[in-house]
Parts: C-alpha cells; structure tokens; sequence
C-alpha cells in the first residue's frame, strides 16, 4: 500500500466506481485491485495508488505524449503495455471511462489466454 493509506483508498474508491459505470467490466482482487477479460488483466491500482491502464501501442504512444506522462511500474518492474494515469485527471470521470473502454476493446481483441484447470 501507499506511503500515504488516504491517497491509495481514494483512488480505489474512484476506481471502483469508474468501474461500476461499465456494464461488461467486474473487478477483481481485494487487496491488488484489478481488472481482466480472457485471461488478460488491463488495469489495476499499484500500491502507491497509482492508476494504470493497458492500451494498443498506437494508442499508448498517443497517451504518453498527450497527456506527458510514462509508462506504470509495479513491485519495481515498469509495466510495458500500461500508461500512468496522472494524478490530476484522477477525477476526470468521463476520459477514465473512454481509456478504461478503449482498454478492454483492445484486450478483448487478444487471443484468449488457456484457463489453468
């Protein structure tokens, strides 16, 4: 969890209910929250409470540049695929929502992983 326990709780709050606003996106995991679909995650809260989101390499290029962010790290490994949400648009619910939606069209699209039975 966050050096700071109120940020990390705000923006699972924020990110709970960006996800509840998407009728085909359920979240997953109690203490790392995230979300998947066919066995890909695509987004998630790290411990420091940061936001990240996986996008195209199109679309993810377009987003660290628009916005001047980077690339998200978790359990000290930078996530290749998932852009940093900035802090200050932590409360932009409708781009959330777009970028969240353009997440899972882009993981649906992947080839379903195999489920381990």
């Amino acid at each position: 969890m966050s050096s700071n326990p109120f940020i990390w709780e705000e923006n699972v709050k924020i990110y709970d209910h960006l996800v509840s606003l998407h009728p085909d996106i359920t979240r997953k995991g109690k203490a790392n929250p995230y979300t998947s679909v066919n066995g890909h995650m695509f987004s998630f809260i790290n411990k420091e409470g940061q936001l990240g989101i996986r996008l195209s390499k199109e679309d993810r290029l377009a987003f660290l540049e628009k916005y001047n962010t980077d690339l998200i790290i978790s359990y000290n490994t930078v996530m290749k695929e998932y852009v940093r949400i900035p802090d200050d648009m932590m409360g932009e619910t409708e781009f959330l929502l777009e970028t969240l939606d353009k997440s899972f069209q882009y993981v649906k699209s992947l080839k379903p992983k195999p489920t381990k039975k």
